[in-house]
């Protein structure tokens, strides 16, 4: 029960990486604020355990971020622990790629980020701990084809937790650190298959194979390796782990 008495928040918590983080948070005490746009699945997730608690709020809008991450604060008490997972994957040809498809990407996986740290920040008192973890990519620390906003999103978030660590390091004792997953067996990777399905003419297992091929020990990694990761970095374990980008990709990417 190591973040007994903590106060944690989790966007996109309603599903995959996000949710099983915060549950794993919950099960070791923390008081969970999950964050998402889709009341029920939120509810869904919350009715598991007295300690997750559901919040509507769009990562694309300010106001929403910011009353939001208020209320949660002082409900819950400040914000310990912060896992900036909200985003969303989308892609396509560099040519064929619209300034609204790019400023989507941006707004939700950049933009979202930025508030929602700057936020959680504002609720902690400057002599408390903090974790403060986002979930980026292996697209983070390599380039990925047809994917060119959100790998320059995902290179975004590094720069952002990496200059935190700097400014914050002498100053209060919060980290910043990213994980950077390869190919995760969650609902993001489920709903490329059957576009692969159609492109390769294969069946699903073929098009998870192909999907599998992007992580290198050639296989999808499962939530609980993610979420592992993340427990660890925001433990007392990790205190002086900062500005770091974790990568699980099955090898070195």
């Amino acid at each position: 029960m190591e973040h007994n008495g903590k106060h944690a928040l989790v966007t996109g918590g309603g599903s995959g990486i996000g949710r099983a983080i915060a549950e794993a948070l919950a099960a070791q005490g923390a008081t969970v604020t999950i964050t998402g746009r889709r009341a029920a699945v939120l509810e869904e997730v919350a009715a598991g355990s007295d300690r997750i608690h559901p919040l509507v709020m769009d990562v694309t809008d300010e106001a929403s971020v910011r009353d939001g991450i208020a209320s949660a604060a002082g409900a819950h008490g400040p914000v310990a622990i912060c896992v900036a997972n909200a985003g969303i994957a989308e892609g396509g040809p560099f040519l064929k790629t619209s300034l609204d498809d790019w400023r989507r990407t941006m707004v939700t996986n950049l933009d979202g980020v930025f508030l929602t740290f700057q936020a959680a920040l504002q609720t902690l008192p400057e002599d408390t701990a903090g974790r403060y973890v986002v979930v980026s990519s292996i697209a983070g620390v390599r380039g990925l084809k047809n994917a060119i906003p959100y790998t320059a999103t995902k290179h975004g978030v590094i720069g952002l937790i990496r200059g935190l660590s700097e400014e914050f390091m002498q100053k209060r004792p919060v980290t910043f650190n990213a994980l950077c997953p390869g190919y995760v067996d969650t609902d993001i990777v489920h709903s490329q298959l059957p576009g692969l399905m159609r492109r390769f003419d294969v069946d699903r297992a073929g098009a998870e194979a192909i999907v599998a091929k992007g992580n290198r020990h050639k296989r999808l990694l499962q939530v609980d390796e993610t979420t592992a990761a993340a427990m660890w970095l925001v433990s007392d374990a990790a205190r002086s782990v900062n500005g770091q980008t974790i990568q699980i990709a099955g090898g070195q990417v």
